[in-house]
């Protein structure tokens, strides 16, 4: 595997256009990874695959690079969103990491009636995102939505995409979901049902779902209710489980 140093651009790279850095990226290419003229770099926008690409020249504020080689083709990633409730600062900057790391083609920040945090920075999510896609050899982006209140979410839900709804009261007997709906069942077990479909998993927040948000999310159609074990897990540590098994069960590591 090549050691070049990865970059995110937003636009277009084709043969026979040379492709010119801002600022920034010039700063972290030479200064931070301490590339000069003449250096490789591998370049992806989320459209057109991987480029190997040569500086060609470079100063304080800009870098012309060349295309030299088209070494991977764009890859779809599978249609898995996460919808999670905003927690402390450094763990939903992990959730956005881990998340892009483990191939979540969208990220969309919800509010729930006990959310602890209704501020956040899409701006900052989305270099978090840049950064760990750079690193994990991702050829995209995941898209990731403003902050918006769970019930709408839900009101203009596109029926087709599964709902995974990860419920911390867990398949447990003595508490029972109750209703047509049942119990939450183990997640592989639900995954295992779910290949080839769009879906989007729902973490609560650290306070847990209320007692009507989870009436709600039974009595839906398109929603599927899980269990991540025995164990009531941590945000940020829910979403990650949820994650890796929704792509061992459904998605690319299959």
């Amino acid at each position: 595997m090549s050691t070049d140093p990865r970059l995110f651009l937003p636009h277009a790279l084709q043969s026979g256009t040379p492709v010119i850095l801002d600022r920034e990226d010039t700063h972290y290419l030479i200064n931070v990874m301490r590339r000069t003229q003449g250096d490789t770099v591998r370049l992806f926008n989320g459209r057109d695959g991987e480029w190997r690409a040569q500086i060609a020249e470079a100063s304080k504020r800009a870098a012309r690079l060349e295309l030299v080689e088209h070494t991977r083709e764009q890859a779809q990633v599978p249609d898995v969103e996460l919808l999670f409730a905003p927690i402390k600062r450094a763990k939903t900057d992990l959730i956005i990491e881990k998340a892009t790391e483990l191939g979540a083609r969208a990220i969309r920040p919800v509010t729930t009636q006990r959310t602890q945090s209704d501020r956040i920075n899409v701006e900052r999510f989305r270099i978090i995102a840049k950064e760990a896609a750079e690193q994990t050899e991702r050829l995209d982006l995941p898209e990731i939505s403003d902050l918006a209140k769970l019930d709408r979410v839900i009101d203009g839900w596109d029926e087709d995409r599964i709902l995974i709804f990860c419920d911390e009261a867990g398949d447990d007997g003595a508490r029972p979901w109750g209703g047509e709906r049942g119990r939450a069942v183990a997640a592989l077990g639900q995954f295992a049902d779910l290949t080839n479909r769009p879906a989007s998993i729902l973490i609560g927040p650290e306070g847990g779902f209320s007692a009507a948000e989870r009436d709600r999310l039974r009595g839906l159609e398109f929603t599927r209710p899980v269990s991540l074990g025995p164990r009531i897990l941590r945000a940020e540590t829910a979403a990650i489980a949820a994650l890796t098994l929704w792509q061992s069960a459904c998605g690319d590591w299959r």
